[in-house]
């Protein structure tokens, strides 16, 4: 990859459509879009932004070629979600740069503990996520969450 990478905030209605596309073509290739999927991506301002969250995007150029959102779920506790990056431009980094944009963005926002939730299948997902320090949840740590398709549960203390 000959051009640079940059990754800022959700701008307009063209970065929210761009979210909204990266995020239905990765669950639809692997699930099925949940109540949970279409309300944060219909309206990510005002369901990930406006409550203290983010909503950011991985631009090469003028393309939005990857996102992440942070959802706030309690007093110091936010949610990594809707974490996508192009299959054109996967193996790159993308999404190694987009998990540290979120961690620091994360500690800006206050947040003490970031979780996330994923599925199995998405192996390499889940392993970047222990890369990064992520640990595995048993049952009895965390409160399940609002997917059908969600059999990983992670943190990590900040």
């Amino acid at each position: 990859m000959t051009s640079t990478i940059t990754i800022d905030d959700l701008r307009d209605d063209t970065d929210a459509h761009a979210f909204r596309r990266l995020n239905e073509e990765w669950i639809g290739q692997y699930f099925a879009l949940e109540a949970e999927d279409r309300r944060q991506l219909e309206d990510p301002v005002g369901q990930l932004v406006s409550p203290g969250g983010a909503v950011l995007v991985a631009r090469l150029g003028d393309e939005v070629v990857g996102c992440v959102a942070l959802a706030v779920t309690r007093p110091g506790v936010m949610d990594l979600v809707k974490m996508a990056v192009s299959p054109d431009h996967q193996g790159h980094g993308i999404g190694r740069s987009l998990v540290v944009a979120a961690l620091d963005r994360a500690r800006e926002l206050g947040a003490t503990r970031l979780e996330l939730e994923s599925n199995r299948r998405l192996a390499s997902a889940v392993h970047l996520y222990e890369q990064h320090g992520f640990r595995h949840l048993g049952a009895d740590e965390h409160e399940p969450g609002p997917y059908a398709r969600a059999d990983v549960a992670m943190a990590l203390d900040l």
